[in-house]
């Protein structure tokens, strides 16, 4: 997988993280950059930009790096007391998903679940846009959302759902004890089996003549209630 961008590469450089290759153009000069990989004796090749512009799909700000793709964690590890999932059901948009993965770990968000299938999944555009703060969280692919959703219920978590067909506001629902909050695709919403399976739907009001919002967008809106209410 490539990875791309000084603040990412980065903290990948600080971290550690097995790296394969490193790719810099001919004039990169961050030093503190430089200084990682000089420090840790990491090998690298120097290409010029438009070479550069042919390995990496967005702003590679003259680095790039090839790693092994994203470890996904297990859903036994955001089993527990008091805690607070957020279930992703088929976004699409890498985009998003980075959105979403960085909101969910500045607001210490436990895990993120995402489908196996018909979903965006950890890439390198996903990791940039997450400013890398997907190597600090739990990030779990199941095989079916709704099966998921019993299992959680099975261990004591209450299930939120998000939609536009409900008359129950978002800020009026107790989010004490273990919580999994879901966001539906960009297009369609949370699909209606998993919305029957939820024990409460919600909804963000639109007081314009806008009738949704962005699915990262509405991510943290309903993140920051759910960690402000259990407060």
């Amino acid at each position: 997988m490539l990875v791309y961008g000084r603040n990412v590469c980065e903290l990948i450089l600080e971290k550690k993280e097995k790296i394969r290759n490193i790719y810099l153009q001919d004039s990169f000069d961050d030093k503190k950059i430089l200084s990682l990989i000089e420090k840790n004796n990491f090998r690298y090749k120097s290409l010029p930009k438009n070479k550069m512009n042919d390995l990496a799909d967005g702003n590679h700000q003259g680095i790039i790096l090839d790693v092994p793709e994203y470890k996904y964690s297990s859903i036994d590890e955001v089993l527990g007391s008091n805690k607070f999932v957020v279930i992703l059901d088929h976004l699409e948009d890498p985009h998003n998903l980075g959105a979403i993965i960085r909101t969910c770990e500045a607001a210490g968000v436990d895990g993120i679940i995402i489908p196996n299938n018909r979903s965006v999944e950890v890439n390198g555009t996903v990791v940039k846009t997450s400013a890398g703060t997907c190597y600090q969280m739990d990030i779990i692919k199941v095989v079916n959302i709704v099966d998921t959703i019993k299992y959680l219920k099975d261990n004591g978590y209450w299930v939120v759902g998000t939609s536009l067909n409900t008359d129950l506001d978002y800020r009026n629902v107790d989010y004490s004890g273990n919580i999994a909050l879901v966001i539906g695709n960009e297009g369609k919403g949370v699909a209606d089996l998993v919305l029957k399976n939820c024990d409460y739907v919600t909804k963000i009001p639109m007081y314009g003549e806008t009738n949704s919002l962005n699915a990262s967008v509405a991510a943290g809106i309903m993140i920051y209630e759910i960690i402000r209410n259990r407060k």
